[in-house]
């Protein structure tokens, strides 16, 4: 890819990964209700940024060694870039993910903000966070207690995410690095 077509690339999707949740929010209660379909569109920024970063760090002499065995360009993609980078994607799925359970405005607005547990993925329903933006400003004594341990399953939760996707990322570079050391050697 030419670099000026790569900077733009890479600017459009820093540009969607800062867009605020309420404004992700509002465009799915009127132009795209399914609410996954606004989520996914949310938290693809987040592993587009991670994923390009895994297969760029994958060592060039990989890939030229697969072309010097004789493999095509797609050859190459799916037999040694992705499988090199494949840590590094699936580690800002797991981000992305995270980010996914701590989202709060886009979520209330398109769920409907119902404190009921259905069968139906199609009803009105709450996630953790909408309800503790919604909640905590008229809560009284008994309700805070409650509120505040929701608050800390959502905390746990999302550590325990971000820290798996933490420590993918982590051994990816730390592998990279060493397949980098080896092609020196």
């Amino acid at each position: 890819m030419p670099a000026q077509a790569d900077n733009l690339f890479r600017n459009l999707i820093e540009l969607l990964a800062a867009i605020p949740s309420v404004v992700y929010g509002l465009w799915g209660i009127f132009i795209v209700i399914p609410m996954i379909i606004v989520l996914s569109i949310m938290i693809l920024p987040t592993i587009t940024m991670i994923s390009r970063g895994a297969l760029v760090a994958v060592p060039t002499r990989l890939k030229m060694a697969a072309y010097g065995q004789g493999a095509t360009r797609w050859e190459t993609i799916l037999a040694v870039t992705a499988p090199s980078a494949s840590r590094g994607i699936f580690g800002g799925v797991v981000l992305a993910f995270g980010r996914a359970l701590g989202e709060t405005m886009a979520l209330a607005m398109l769920l409907g903000n119902a404190n009921v547990i259905s069968i139906s993925l199609f009803s009105p329903a709450n996630t953790l966070a909408a309800l503790l933006a919604n909640a905590f400003p008229e809560a009284g004594p008994k309700d805070v207690r409650v509120l505040m341990y929701a608050a800390t399953v959502l905390l746990v939760i999302t550590l325990v995410v971000n820290a798996a996707g933490a420590i993918i990322l982590q051994r990816t570079s730390l592998d990279s690095d060493a397949d980098m050391e080896r092609g020196k050697a």
